[in-house]
């Protein structure tokens, strides 16, 4: 773009771009300092991600101690624990009592607002940095302003498409929060990366996390990919529960965890499979699939389980015998039918292997836009430790399009905060440093 002349214009202090947790945490840090800040969003009102995941109750953050808390976030654990460090789950809970939202710890240890609700929390946030406490400067909000990247060089003015055309906004700092790439129609469509990339920023590609996967066709049930019609039918939407997952890639990494997931039409979905979806996800990327055994019954060992299956069943059916013997039923059942054949089923000992560890191949990640978070984005060795870009001074970023990727549980907002917190900071001593 070069025609920044001919659009309306204007100057700010800071601009921020992005209404997300990470975007208004950055406003609140500045507006506190006394700074001037203007807030840009494409979306007709901020926070929507953030409503989103408060739908089924706003999970904040987690219990469990910073040394455990901080593993969660794999290779990017360094630099987030540096974050973390500075403004971390319990900042979480304080910040939201300041709001006049009492949280509680579940028994998960994932901490909730007592109402579990996000509407309340974010409209007290809104109204306080509009309204700040003596001393804050009130945040000015720009909404349906969608960034088009800058006008010309990335020390140009920052251009947007608003409601009344294309406008140029010059700003002597930055704060960039656009999330990463799931749930574009929120907001997050990763168009920012070519932009970054001309800023001199390295971007890693985004990738889907928390995510869904497709499974690679049954050879019991003679099909390429995904499940049998029949099993699809009947069992799509339904969940596995109390089972658990084991799974070790080609580098030797393991994941091993109780819980959820459910069978979609085409694979599998939900709490368990997201918290291995990275390594399920990277696998895929260097062989092409990967496997997963599932425990239908983690709490029965591999003993009593062959034993109940080789018990006589006289005159019973499979079927039944297995309802009696060890509570298999419904969905349970299905993935059995699903995946062994007759000779298989038939066949005790290799039933009970299959009942404790059946093996599920995935091949293919669902797309991007249908996951709950995004891996990948702006490398850390492109920014400071102010998150500030190195090759362009006064460009910050902050949140999701950070490059790390973390397990749901309270663990990606809370990094999505501290790191708004860190960039707020960041502008902060960086602007008192030129003005000096």
């Amino acid at each position: 773009m070069n025609d920044s002349n001919a659009m309306p214009s204007f100057n700010v202090d800071v601009a921020i771009i992005g209404g997300g947790p990470a975007g208004l945490m950055a406003a609140e840090v500045l507006s506190r300092a006394g700074m001037s800040v203007h807030l840009f969003d494409a979306m007709p009102s901020v926070g929507r991600k953030f409503l989103l995941a408060g739908k089924g109750g706003l999970n904040l953050t987690h219990a469990e101690p910073l040394e455990s808390f901080v593993t969660r976030y794999g290779d990017a654990q360094d630099r987030v624990q540096a974050l973390l460090q500075h403004w971390g789950p319990q900042a979480v809970r304080d910040w939201a009592t300041g709001l006049g939202i009492e949280t509680f710890e579940g028994t998960s240890h994932r901490v909730f607002p007592n109402d579990m609700k996000a509407a309340p929390l974010l409209r007290a946030w809104l109204h306080r940095l509009r309204h700040p406490a003596a001393g804050g400067v009130p945040v000015v909000f720009h909404m349906r302003h969608r960034w088009l990247g800058w006008a010309g060089s990335p020390d140009s003015p920052l251009v947007f498409d608003a409601p009344s055309g294309r406008t140029s906004v010059q700003a002597r700092a930055t704060v960039l929060a656009l999330g990463g790439a799931s749930w574009a129609r929120l907001g997050s469509d990763g168009a920012w990366v070519p932009w970054l990339k001309a800023a001199g920023a390295a971007v890693n590609p985004l990738l889907p996390s928390n995510c869904g996967f497709d499974v690679a066709g049954s050879a019991a049930q003679g099909v390429a990919q995904g499940w049998s019609a029949h099993f699809s039918e009947r069992f799509a939407g339904q969940p596995f529960k109390s089972v658990a997952i084991r799974a070790t890639d080609s580098l030797g990494q393991q994941f091993h965890r109780k819980g959820e997931f459910v069978a979609t039409l085409t694979g599998v979905e939900g709490s368990l499979v997201y918290a291995a979806s990275s390594l399920l996800r990277d696998e895929i990327a260097r062989n092409g699939q990967a496997t997963f055994e599932l425990d239908l019954l983690p709490d029965r060992s591999e003993k009593h389980v062959l034993a109940q299956v080789s018990h006589p069943r006289g005159s019973r059916s499979l079927s039944s015998h297995l309802k009696s013997r060890l509570g298999l039923e419904g969905i349970k059942m299905g993935i059995l039918h699903e995946c062994l054949g007759k000779d298989a089923m038939n066949d005790p000992v290799r039933l009970a292997v299959a009942i404790k560890a059946l093996p599920i191949t995935v091949c293919a990640a669902r797309p991007i836009d249908e996951a709950i978070s995004s891996a990948g984005g702006v490398r850390w060795d492109a920014l400071n430790k102010d998150l500030m870009v190195e090759a362009r001074a006064g460009l910050f970023c902050a949140g999701e399009m950070l490059d790390w990727e973390a397990p749901t549980g309270g663990y990606l907002l809370t990094a999505c905060m501290a790191s708004g917190v860190a960039a707020g900071e960041g502008v902060r001593r960086w602007i008192r440093g030129v003005s000096a």
